[in-house]
């Protein structure tokens, strides 16, 4: 967890965690780099935390959120896959 946040107890951790998913599918008009860093700031994690959680390169993960790579598709369901995600497609 980010070190400028206090510790939280599991279950507030889970309760963030809900809450950073519950808004980004509530906003399917963010980017992916947009949501990513959503799920990133609100579970207080940081860039080096996510991108090991989800087995992913530290500048990838920071290429991505800076918007400079878009990611394949099997990183941002490494990263997703974190809260239990996956991209998708849907027919409108």
């Amino acid at each position: 967890m980010d070190k400028r946040y206090n510790a939280m107890s599991l279950s507030e951790q889970l309760a963030l965690r809900k809450q950073a998913v519950e808004d980004v599918l509530a906003h399917p008009e963010w980017s992916l780099p947009q949501a990513i860093r959503h799920l990133k700031t609100t579970m207080r994690l940081t860039t080096a935390e996510l991108a090991t959680l989800a087995g992913v390169g530290f500048r990838t993960l920071q290429d991505i959120e800076g918007e400079r790579s878009e990611g394949t598709v099997q990183t941002m369901n490494r990263l997703f896959g974190v809260v239990g995600l996956k991209l998708g497609v849907v027919r409108q």
